[in-house]
């Protein structure tokens, strides 16, 4: 065990990393070193940041815990506690199930964790953060919760109703994070469409993003999770007007299906969302789309089934991910349908739906083979540069692998790169 050390490790999605690194500024202010998903987990405070959206996600950040538990028992760690979605979830249980844990925090009542052991939290400096990204891109968290009913989704149980965050308190947050040389930013939040309704009483996600545009030092905006119902028509316009805001936005679409969207509760049909679809690549030409789909949603037919593929086929997403229904106690479709599609039969919907994705995104690369793109470098690995364009994501998206033969390239700069080929996820090119 390493006095005065405190390991940090986040499951889950970069809203979690999000808290991860403001927690990680708190006991750096009070004194201690602190690393973050350490290689050695060996410190006097471990805090483990949770994810529990599905069943895998809760799976994995309980065999976490009960491996901590066995460290904690053989004196290798000091004390443990765990925040974030699980234990926001399932309090009671975790308390029963994992005595060892010194104490569980929510997703949102984590900043007691300082004063319980005795130490300051720094209320002025509570947006502030140890990035755990490269140095040049960082997370910017606009809203917490949800206001959306879905059926399928235990989000708005953990998280509570959408609270949007102040546009001036976002403004700055992001010009500190600009003079430590951040030039990308990811906005993120459970629904950005939805940002600004609850304190402004409008849909204000335009306003913030072009007000973000017009600092100085941002270089480029990507906006991730979007809904596709009540959509800010506004912001393709903001797209078409600022060349640092990203073409590319990330809407989960889940289905197409119309049985399905209804039985879902997405509050959008199959028509409508086609509409969207046309508009948004009408208005704002070359922009890339990201979304996910959802298999084996109880009810799902064979028929609702081939009606995806072909809307996959037909649409032909830039980006698109897919996951396998997880029946979620506390929602809509656990209290109210049976999870009657088989476990076989979801993975085998998976697996075929993804491998036409994954044809899809080899001949979207293909096309910008002989193009050049703006590309910034995000580090150096097994004899390549890694960068990404604007319509890739850190961790999510292809990258840009340049040869670093003969050449110095710096990462979080910028570089005009030209594709020379293409596979399903990676570009490979040349500084031009």
């Amino acid at each position: 065990m390493k006095k005065n050390k405190v390991d940090i490790i986040t499951l889950g999605c970069s809203k979690n990393l999000v808290d991860s690194e403001q927690l990680m500024h708190q006991f750096q202010l009070n004194g201690f070193q602190v690393v973050h998903d350490p290689e050695k987990i060996n410190g006097e405070i471990v805090v483990v940041n949770t994810c529990a959206f599905i069943g895998d996600a809760q799976e994995e950040s309980i065999n976490l815990i009960l491996e901590l538990e066995e460290e904690k028992r053989k004196g290798r760690i000091g004390q443990l506690y765990v925040m974030g979605c699980l234990s926001e979830r399932f309090l009671k249980e975790l308390q029963k199930e994992l005595p060892l844990v010194d104490k569980f925090y929510g997703k949102f009542n984590w900043t007691e964790l300082l004063t319980d052991i005795q130490k300051i939290y720094y209320k002025e400096h509570a947006a502030e953060r140890i990035l755990t990204t490269p140095s040049h891109y960082a997370y910017l968290k606009i809203s917490e919760g949800c206001n959306r009913t879905c059926a399928y989704c235990s989000i708005p149980i953990i998280t509570g109703k959408h609270q949007s965050r102040a546009i001036e308190d976002i403004l700055k947050e992001t010009q500190q994070l600009t003079q430590k040389g951040v030039k990308e930013f990811q906005l993120i939040a459970q629904d950005l469409t939805y940002y600004g309704l609850d304190i402004y009483k409008k849909k204000t996600l335009p306003e913030l993003v072009e007000r973000l545009a017009d600092l100085p030092g941002v270089e480029w905006i990507r906006l991730h999770y979007g809904y596709p119902s009540d959509f800010p028509f506004e912001l393709l316009r903001v797209m078409r007007e600022h060349k640092n805001v990203c073409r590319y936005i990330d809407i989960a679409l889940q289905h197409i299906s119309d049985p399905m969207l209804r039985k879902m509760h997405r509050n959008t049909s199959k028509q409508e969302t086609l509409e969207l679809i046309h508009r948004l690549r009408e208005e704002v030409p070359g922009i890339h789309l990201r979304t996910t789909m959802m298999v084996g949603f109880p009810g799902e037919t064979e028929k609702d089934f081939e009606e995806l593929v072909q809307f996959t086929k037909d649409v032909r997403f830039e980006r698109m991910g897919a996951f396998a229904y997880s029946h979620e106690i506390g929602t809509y479709a656990y209290k109210h349908f049976e999870d009657n599609v088989p476990e076989d039969v979801k993975e085998e919907r998976l697996d075929y739906l993804m491998r036409i994705q994954e044809k899809i995104a080899q001949e979207s690369n293909e096309l910008k083979v002989g193009k050049i793109f703006k590309t910034i470098i995000d580090h150096e690995e097994n004899g390549y540069y890694v960068g990404r364009t604007e319509f890739d994501s850190p961790e999510v998206d292809p990258e840009v692998l340049i040869t670093n033969n003969n050449i110095t390239l710096k990462p979080g700069h910028f570089y005009e790169v030209q594709i020379e080929s293409a596979e399903a996820f990676e570009l490979y090119g040349k500084v031009v």
